[in-house]
């Protein structure tokens, strides 16, 4: 190789590390700017209430008194909720795609799941609004209404407006989003497991319950962790359909059937608006606990994966 040749290839490497360096830095710098921009917007609110900003419901913008417990509660109870809901089943889905679906109907099935997983938010919202919220209010909330003993634990959980418009229908709107994209991620972890390891776990005598719960997912637990931490990140941050679904109350909810908000169904309500100044700040302040929120989400997986790892 020529010198003309060898300081070409070295200034080529130069150049592609720096354009490396560059997106990196770049990527960093939007970061800090975002939570820059967040603190500087919601300053203003977080000093003038304090921690009372987060431990109060209270939310008036007449007054001019904000409280952001509600939305935090609402945030946190449909987010957690709808993973409870969708875990499972996205596991059952994937296993069964892998494991027993016949090979003539997998792959239509995987299209259909796939599909799923790429419908609009806005498209969920419309239909739990329309359609599941009053199915829902006609055929469960109310005959459990009726029938729950006044006074009893029950008559207390399920207690709310029957409109269908509430904590547990926003949270099934939710599992329903969430469930097709963490089955088709489950489905490509469970494909990477060598065939070798199930064909030795099925000649020692294992069931395939016991291939699953042995091998399969063992083999692939530190992609589990993560695919079930971006579905909790993606159950958080979601807006239109929980705006339609919720009922969009400030207070904190005492029940499933309640009506509340989330952080992100309480910015897209009222951002547009806000008009005082304070308002606008209380709304921005919302954004930056969504963001510290889905934040201690994402270090929590990496730490779950750290200790699995080691």
């Amino acid at each position: 190789m020529t010198a003309g040749a060898v300081r070409n290839r070295q200034a080529s490497e130069t150049a592609f590390r720096i354009a490396c360096a560059s997106a990196a830095t770049l990527l960093l710098a939007a970061l800090a700017g975002l939570v820059v921009s967040l603190v500087i917007g919601g300053w203003p609110a977080l000093a003038t209430f304090g921690w009372s900003f987060l431990t109060t419901s209270t939310w008036d913008p007449v007054g001019g008194v904000f409280g952001a417990a509600g939305p935090i509660c609402g945030t946190l109870i449909t987010a957690f909720l709808s993973l409870l809901i969708a875990l499972p089943l996205a596991l059952g889905i994937a296993l069964f795609l892998v494991e027993f679906c016949p090979p003539g109907a997998a792959r239509p099935i995987t299209i259909a799941v796939e599909l799923l997983a790429g419908i609009p938010s806005i498209v969920y919202g419309m239909w739990g609004l329309f359609v599941f919220a009053p199915w829902f209010a006609m055929h469960v909330q109310l005959p459990l209404l009726t029938h729950a003993a006044e006074g009893s634990w029950l008559a207390g959980l399920v207690a709310g407006v029957p409109n269908g418009a509430n904590i547990f229908t926003a949270s099934i709107i939710l599992a329903i989003m969430v469930l097709p994209y963490m089955a088709a991620v489950f489905r490509e972890l469970f494909l990477t497991v060598p065939p070798q390891l199930r064909e030795a776990a099925y000649g020692l005598g294992c069931t395939p319950f016991e291939t699953a719960h042995a091998v399969l997912i063992p083999y692939v637990r530190r992609g589990l962790v993560g695919v079930v931490m971006l579905g909790l990140g993606r159950a958080l941050g979601e807006t239109m359909a929980v705006t339609f679904i919720i009922g969009n109350a400030h207070g904190l909810p005492h029940g499933l059937f309640d009506s509340g908000s989330t952080l992100a169904s309480t910015i897209a309500n009222e951002f547009a608006e806000a008009t005082g100044a304070m308002h606008g700040a209380a709304l921005t302040a919302l954004g930056l606990i969504l963001f510290f929120i889905t934040f201690a989400v994402l270090g929590v997986a990496r730490l779950l994966i750290g200790e699995r790892a080691a």
